[in-house]
């Protein structure tokens, strides 16, 4: 699997972010899929025992929109639109988690994508759509200037 740049700050990802989760992502070609596993950390609960909603909304914001750099255009960056999520049954903290995402449909100024959240067991805990679209160009040159740096592949 190849696997996707990480960012200095960003919550999911941020190799130096300290409360952050430093998530890495890999692009699994074969089933043209973004790949993460994760062990949320009980202090990101809600209801002991339980991640948080918004975790479980940020995993799939984040999993389901790096579908759109599965062609390795790691430059290819969009923002969230509109997200949707259902929470199908409780996700917990303390185990191995697997987040998926995946490219509906798109263009090269928006796309479609989709993602989920499963257990060890393949069960499917949350799942999500969403739209993403491309940035303004601002946002584009401030990312532009902080990217080299940044977002790249760091070893594991």
């Amino acid at each position: 699997m190849q696997k996707q740049p990480n960012s200095r700050n960003c919550f999911l990802c941020g190799r130096q972010n300290e409360v952050g989760l430093k998530v890495d992502f890999y692009n699994d070609l074969e089933k043209q899929q973004v790949r993460a596993n994760i062990t949320i950390p009980e202090h990101f609960n809600s209801y002991p025992g339980f991640v948080h909603g918004g975790i479980i909304a940020a995993l799939l914001d984040e999993t389901s929109g790096r579908a759109t750099l599965l062609n390795g255009d790691f430059d290819n960056l969009m923002v969230t639109a509109r997200l949707e999520v259902k929470y199908i049954q409780p996700t917990p903290t303390g185990q191995p988690l697997e987040v998926i995402g995946w490219l509906i449909r798109g263009s090269r100024r928006y796309a479609r994508v989709a993602g989920e959240i499963r257990l060890a067991d393949g069960t499917v805990t949350a799942r999500c759509e969403a739209t993403v679209i491309r940035p303004s160009g601002e946002f584009q040159q401030m990312w532009q200037d902080a990217e080299g740096e940044y977002w790249k592949v760091y070893d594991d």
